[in-house]
C-alpha cells in the first residue's frame, strides 16, 4: 500500500470512530429524554391517584431522581464524546509537561 492510501485508511478509521461515539451520545440522549418522560409522567399520575395534588406530585424530588443522576451521567458522557474536559484542558496539559521537563533539566545540571 502507497503512504497516501495508508492516511486515507487512518482518517476514515478515525472519522467512522467519531461517528460511531456520537451516534452512541445521541441514542443515550434520546432514550434518556425518552424514559425520563414516561418515569415523570407515571410518578405524577401514580401521586395524584394517592391524593396528592398535581403541583405536589410534580415537584416532588422522587419525581426527578431519576432525571437528576441519570442526566449527569448523559452530560459526563457529552463531556468524553465532544472532547470538553474542563479539568484537564490543554492549557493544564502544557503547564505539566513544562513542569516536568524542567525539573528533569534540573536535574540533569546536578550531574553536569
Amino acid at each position: 500500500m502507497e503512504p497516501s492510501s495508508l492516511g486515507r485508511r487512518s482518517k476514515q478509521v478515525r472519522a467512522k470512530k467519531r461517528i460511531e461515539q456520537l451516534k452512541g451520545f445521541y441514542i443515550h440522549l434520546v432514550v434518556f429524554v425518552l424514559v425520563n418522560i414516561m418515569i415523570i409522567t407515571g410518578a405524577v399520575i401514580g401521586n395524584m391517584n394517592n391524593g396528592e395534588s398535581f403541583v405536589d406530585s410534580f415537584f416532588n424530588f422522587n419525581t426527578f431522581s431519576t432525571f437528576i443522576f441519570w442526566g449527569i451521567g448523559v452530560i459526563f458522557h457529552g463531556f468524553k464524546v465532544f472532547s470538553y474536559n474542563p479539568f484537564f484542558s490543554k492549557a493544564w496539559e502544557e503547564r505539566q509537561i513544562q513542569k516536568y521537563m524542567d525539573a528533569d533539566k534540573n536535574e540533569m545540571k546536578k550531574y553536569s
